[in-house]
């Protein structure tokens, strides 16, 4: 009695061994005889397959780790690692633990009433050869006994043939004896596999090499912490790396948001699978806190009994209360680990639950300071597209230029892009240092690739300077002569213009790239803005024995009265070019006349401006008046061969451009 209440007061460490005790002796005692109470082995918890599957389970449940390590990258992080894997270094030791004691159960379990009934056919051989063997055995004994019985009164000759009888009968049972024994072996074998096929024997063979294959037990275990704990240190290394190189740009909060979101998902995971492998332990648990409550109730009875039994029933309730302690041993044994796990993996939760909860509070931290960039862009972006709006009214306000409208609008389109680019690289960006060399890469990209398209670009913009070119301007570059219909970013179409005297749209649109500009073969000619008239040229061979001076003088004033309906315009354009260039040289729009001695006599270089709309009608007045002029030198000097037809000149000039 001293000994079972010393094993239960020991047992009663666990919390569900301390209520089975405590239930037990409160619970109501009936007599009961010794046979009554005869006691039974203990019942294993677990068959083979379940051990199987509880140990492959824990197995899966400790791999999380690995999980959780590639999770932690914050210094509590590795403190909560650190601590579930002490913790789950204990959990998977304790589940082996109780597989090689459950397996200890099944091994001394007697076997199954029904495999000599109706066994497997194996067992069924073996026990009738037992029986065979046992048979003849028998009879080969009571054949030995009656000889050597016979041999103590039996003649010599007799006796020489009992003594060989009996030498022969004795090989027989001896070879009898080693069937038997064979037999008893592969009856043992057969007799401790249970429902499912396990062997007993196998069974602690598989547990054996489960447990030196998985990690945290045996020399893998060593060799797996020792791993464990570089790996921890390569993770801290990873950490400070990371928390030394992040500059907190929009885009690191991003991806830090959703790190932790997925942090807080994977121990979401974790939980669960503990949770899981929790239920699984608690139900093995469940039959070993009722089995140890019906021995408590048991041993509490035979204790009553024994007080008032008398020497004979006091042993035989000695033999059962020593059965009742060692079955109450043998739970324990495996009710102490599983009450052991249970503590270890309430403890593996509230580490989780801490992390979960600090990686939470890190996650509502990232989406507030995400929340405040976010606005904070957005603030900026606004202010800057406010400004733009005020500056494109204050351009539709002051600027009456149409051109010079144009102009600042597209500056200021070309401003507002660059700073909002700028604004939105510098706020996703991590590092200056890293955009300053991806933007330096990628102009040096676009100025190799592009080149072509960013010199048209740049000649843009010397084409609405100054001295730019506008809609509608009429322009000669090299050969073509055109008005301009459009100005791109990269290139310029004219209106091809043609003809002789009063030029026309042809209806030909001819494209050039705007570095024409950088070009030297073919340059652009314009017009000053404000002045449309060009200088003509006639050179006309004078006749021989005419007074050179008075034919000068007369042709001046022929060309001038020609002029005299354009010269009011033509005066102000000239004054609009003597604003614009820079030397004081004299800019008059008069014509004027000079003669040049060449090998056929004299000849007058007549120039004069033309206003351009009415380019053919004036040159059509010049020329006239140039005849009749020519027409009254001829008839002067009479020279010989040089007829004075009205209307038609000595030697006629044609006038070109100067």
């Amino acid at each position: 009695m001293l000994a079972l209440s010393g094993m239960a007061s020991a047992a009663s460490t666990t919390g569900a061994t301390t209520g089975a005790v405590a239930s037990s002796s409160v619970a109501p005692t009936a007599p009961v005889t010794p046979a009554a109470v005869a006691p039974t082995g203990p019942v294993a918890p677990m068959t083979g397959p379940r051990i199987i599957e509880v140990l492959d389970q824990t197995i899966d449940w400790y791999r999380t780790l690995g999980v959780q390590q590639q999770a932690a990258n914050e210094p509590r992080d590795l403190l909560i690692l650190f601590d579930n894997r002490q913790t789950a270094n204990q959990v998977i030791g304790l589940a082996f633990d109780i597989a090689r004691a459950d397996a200890e159960l099944l091994a001394k379990q007697p076997p199954p009433k029904n495999i000599d009934a109706g066994g497997s056919p194996q067992t069924q051989t073996l026990a009738q050869l037992k029986d065979k063997f046992t048979a003849q055995g028998v009879a080969a004994q009571q054949e030995l006994d009656s000889n050597q019985h016979q041999l103590a009164g039996a003649r010599a000759q007799r006796k020489i043939e009992l003594r060989a009888k009996i030498s022969e009968l004795q090989g027989e049972i001896d070879l009898i004896n080693a069937r038997k024994s064979l037999l008893a072996t592969m009856s043992t074998f057969a007799s401790r596999t249970d429902g499912s096929g396990f062997s007993a024997n196998a069974l602690k063979a598989q547990i054996d090499a489960m447990a030196v294959t998985a990690p945290a037990t045996g020399t893998a275990g060593a060799a797996g912490n020792t791993s464990a704990g570089a790996a921890v240190g390569g993770n801290a290394a990873a950490v400070a790396a990371t928390g030394a190189a992040a500059r907190f740009g929009i885009w690191d909060l991003i991806a830090g948001a959703v790190r932790l979101s997925g942090k807080i998902a994977t121990i979401d995971a974790v939980d669960g699978r503990t949770v899981a492998l929790q239920t699984t332990f608690s139900q093995i648990r469940a039959p070993l806190v009722d089995e140890l409550k019906s021995l408590s109730a048991r041993g509490d009875e035979l204790a009553t009994q024994a007080d008032s039994a008398d020497s004979d029933t006091l042993n035989r309730y000695r033999g059962q209360l020593d059965a009742l302690s060692g079955q109450f041993k043998q739970t324990s044994a495996l009710l102490i680990p599983l009450s052991k796990v249970g503590i270890l993996l309430n403890q593996y939760r509230r580490n989780l639950a801490n992390w979960r909860s600090a990686v939470k509070t890190q996650y509502r931290g990232a989406l507030t300071t995400l929340g405040m960039r976010l606005g904070g862009l957005a603030l900026i972006l606004g202010l800057v597209f406010g400004a733009a709006e005020l500056w494109r009214r204050a351009v539709l306000r002051y600027a009456q230029d149409s051109r010079r409208r144009y102009q600042l609008l597209l500056l200021r389109r070309i401003a507002l892009w660059a700073v909002v680019v700028l604004i939105v690289g510098f706020a996703f960006a991590s590092e200056l240092g890293s955009i300053a060399t991806f933007a330096g890469l990628i102009t040096a990209g676009l100025a190799v690739a592009m080149q072509s398209v960013l010199v048209s670009i740049v000649g843009y913009f010397f084409l609405i300077g100054k001295y730019g070119i506008r809609l509608g301007d009429r322009v000669q570059i090299g050969e073509v002569t055109g008005e301009v219909i459009e100005l791109g970013l990269v290139r310029l179409y004219l209106m091809e213009l043609g003809g002789h005297g009063l030029l026309g749209p042809t209806g030909r649109v001819v494209a050039f790239p705007n570095s024409i500009v950088f070009q030297v073969s073919s340059g652009i000619f314009k017009q000053i803005h404000g002045v449309d008239f060009v200088w003509r040229e006639i050179v006309l061979s004078l006749p021989a024995g005419i007074d050179y001076t008075a034919a000068k003088q007369q042709l001046t004033s022929v060309v001038t009265l020609a002029l005299k309906d354009y010269h009011d315009e033509i005066v102000r354009q000239a004054q609009t070019i003597r604003r614009a260039m820079a030397s004081s040289s004299d800019g008059d729009a008069q014509p004027r006349v000079q003669l040049k001695f060449s090998a056929g006599g004299v000849e007058a270089h007549i120039r004069y401006p033309v206003y351009l709309q009415n380019a053919a009608e004036i040159d059509e007045r010049v020329s006239r008046e140039l005849l009749r002029a020519i027409n009254g030198f001829a008839q002067e000097s009479a020279v010989p061969g040089v007829p004075a037809v009205p209307g038609v000149p000595a030697v006629p000039g044609v006038p070109h451009d100067v």
